[in-house]
């Protein structure tokens, strides 16, 4: 079990500006910062960063909706970090997830959920690096 997980403020957010009330509420639930930017990915990145999920119907609107606007990314630290942010994120779909979640709070729907946060140590390894070089983690 790692203490730091990947986060992303995903353009819907962003572009609605809950950025700085979604970032309060991380820092709020005991999560430090341990790396922090503002980035607006490529079409290219954008797929390269969701080809996981390239074979799957929706892969192409993610990768179009992902490189649209600005987004933050964002590695976090805390004891269980990726099981304790999966929680204070809530379910994908913003109906079914939990009152005071950020994606309840903050997302409109399925597509536009308001933020990503990785699944497993493995992937939140995975997702900083592909954002983040060693020089820009503290």
């Amino acid at each position: 079990m790692s203490n730091r997980t990947f986060t992303m403020i995903k353009p819907d957010a962003f572009s609605k500006g809950h950025s700085g009330a979604i970032l309060d509420q991380i820092i709020k639930a005991g999560f430090r910062i341990v790396a922090l930017k503002m980035v607006k990915l490529s079409t290219e990145k954008a797929g390269e960063f969701y080809a996981i999920h390239s074979e799957r119907p929706f892969y192409g609107e993610l990768v179009q909706f992902m490189s649209s606007g600005a987004i933050i990314a964002a590695i976090l630290e805390k004891e269980n970090a990726v099981a304790d942010f999966r929680t204070l994120i809530g379910a994908t779909n913003p109906a079914q997830a939990a009152e005071g979640t950020i994606r309840k709070l903050y997302a409109a729907s399925i597509g536009e959920n308001a933020i990503h946060g990785s699944d497993s140590d493995e992937n939140a390894s995975i997702e900083g690096a592909f954002f983040f070089s060693g020089l820009e983690r503290f």
